[in-house]
């Protein structure tokens, strides 16, 4: 009968286990002198190796003639634990036998001295599928097990096990295996097995594996069924996941606001018989790539990707702002929570969700904002923006100081923009810029980083005792407008100018008018002259 390729290749002994050396070297340690304890607990996602070490670890103190710490996988106590026959190793899953009666049978049977082997062992697999009860009945003989008897207890989700089972035993975490200690083991295999597989195919497919190591090779397996030799295309078509071409061409076309292109790709995996649900994966994958390409110093260390790779989303990335590459990566879950739903048309969701990243108009979420208020800044900062008509010329000489403190030369356009509008041109010449009111902005932003943005926008003036803040948009009217950001204004203006005002004494209007919330098209004006 055939054997699949996880269970011949399974390691044999400790040197043999894959990305887990601060484990193996401690068991080995502990065996070699003696020193093992009576109950373990090894901890990690599935396919890291938590089963295999504990079968090891059985063969290892019940081995004859031990090297090292690693068992000799030749005397009888090695080979009948290998072929399933030792009755002194036993194996339970807890996920089918996790009732209060099957501890109880083992309970019992602690009591009674090894029959074959040196020492008896017990292996329980997903441990944290056992009830209260059996925990319960568990936690005496785990506590103070007869001698000869060792625990091994195996799970992915150690936060189920009471902290009393948890205080007994000499935890092991398994971490995730290296996805290139995973693709040099699969090219290893490939090469004993006589087919061939193609490194950057070996990488592919150690990255779709996400750290096991069992279900690379079931997958190495199922790619090799019927070629003798494995690529990349290979192993797209068989495991159904998507060309990394496909996923950069979308973000591309994204950044274009190419509808032509985002309809056909996403046409293409309709008609397919690829998951639209697997493509978003990857495609919120590529975005959290770029992001910490864009905002760390050393990224390949946080990537899983080739060389050619790493250039590839190095490249993309430098088209994409932080604000923009946040914006996305939150309209990008919203739509993958969606596509989960009952029902739920993946196609449209879909299409509608790349849509909307295109045009950051088309949303209203909080992320999508602060990337238009971001490009809003950048292209304040640089001095390339457009003018309103009815402005006088500009003129590129004059210098003015905006709240985040950088010197930018502006027009006297955008100047003259900067004084209120008002009817009543005698009060108009009451108002005195507020000179303190970078230093004001500055201090805000240190203790309320969100909404300082939307100050760093606007501008402040003397009106008598009044102060005036005049925003440029409605969204950040309101924003300015919450009570408890006044508050904090006027603190800090109290604090810096030394005066006594209240909230009272501050006024907040767009462009020197006080909106009217009550008419529609008057928000829309002032929300069109405000862009």
């Amino acid at each position: 009968m055939h054997q699949a390729l996880y269970r011949k290749w399974r390691p044999a002994d400790f040197n043999d286990v894959c990305g887990q050396d601060h484990i193996t070297s401690i068991l080995k340690y502990e065996i070699a002198n003696n020193k093992t304890s009576h109950a373990y607990l090894f901890c990690g996602s599935r396919g890291t190796g938590k089963t295999t070490c504990a079968k090891i670890l059985s063969k290892a103190i019940n081995c004859e003639n031990p090297i090292n710490g690693n068992p000799c996988n030749k005397c009888h106590s090695c080979l009948s634990i290998d072929a399933g026959t030792a009755t002194d190793v036993y194996e339970m899953d807890a996920a089918s036998n996790n009732g209060v009666d099957n501890i109880r049978d083992i309970r019992d049977e602690v009591l009674y001295t090894p029959s074959e082997l040196k020492n008896r062992v017990y292996i329980i697999d997903e441990v944290h599928m056992l009830s209260q009860s059996a925990f319960n009945a568990l936690l005496k003989t785990l506590e103070e097990p007869p001698e000869n008897v060792v625990f091994i207890l195996a799970t992915t989700e150690t936060q189920k096990i009471p902290a009393t089972i948890l205080s007994r035993c000499q935890r092991f975490d398994f971490r995730r295996i290296p996805t290139k200690t995973i693709a040099d083991r699969l090219m290893y295999i490939a090469e004993q097995e006589g087919f061939k597989v193609d490194s950057d195919a070996a990488f592919l497919i150690a990255k779709l594996a996400q750290g096991g190591m069992r279900d690379a090779i079931s997958m190495l397996e199922l790619c090799s069924g019927e070629h003798s030799e494995i690529n990349v295309d290979v192993v797209i078509e068989t495991t159904g996941t998507n060309s990394r071409s496909s996923v950069i061409k979308t973000v591309n076309a994204i950044c274009n606001k190419d509808y032509e292109i985002i309809f056909d790709q996403i046409n293409t995996l309709h008609t397919s018989s690829l998951d639209i649900g697997v493509f978003w994966s990857d495609l919120l994958s590529f975005y959290r790539d770029m992001f910490v390409v864009k905002n760390t110093k050393n990224p390949k260390d946080y990537l899983d990707v080739t060389e050619n790779e790493f250039e590839e989303i190095k490249q993309t990335a430098e088209r994409f702002t932080n604000a923009a590459i946040s914006s996305h990566i939150n309209q990008l879950e919203e739509c993958f929570s969606a596509m989960q739903r009952p029902n739920a048309s993946k196609r449209i969701c879909a299409e509608m969700a790349l849509i909307r990243m295109c045009d950051n108009r088309l949303t209203v979420s909080n992320e999508a904002l602060a990337e238009r208020i971001f490009n809003l800044e950048e292209k304040i900062a640089s001095g390339n923006f457009a003018s309103a008509p009815h402005q006088d010329p500009p003129n590129d000489n004059t210098l003015n100081t905006f709240p985040s403190g950088k010197d930018t030369v502006i027009s006297e356009q955008t100047k003259s923009s900067e004084e209120p509008k008002y009817a009543d041109k005698e009060q108009a010449k009451t108002l005195k810029q507020l000179n303190s009111w970078p230093e004001i902005v500055k201090k805000y932003a240190k203790t309320e980083p969100s909404t300082s943005s939307f100050l760093g926008m606007s501008q402040a003036y003397k009106d008598g005792e009044n102060i005036v803040i005049r925003t440029s948009g409605l969204f950040t009217y309101d924003m300015v407008s919450q009570t408890n950001v006044k508050e904090k204004i006027i603190s800090l203006i109290n604090a810096t100018e030394g005066t006594s005002l209240t909230v009272n004494n501050l006024k907040v209007e767009i462009n020197g008018e006080k909106p009217n919330t009550d008419d529609e098209s008057g928000i829309n004006e002032l929300i069109q002259n405000s862009q």
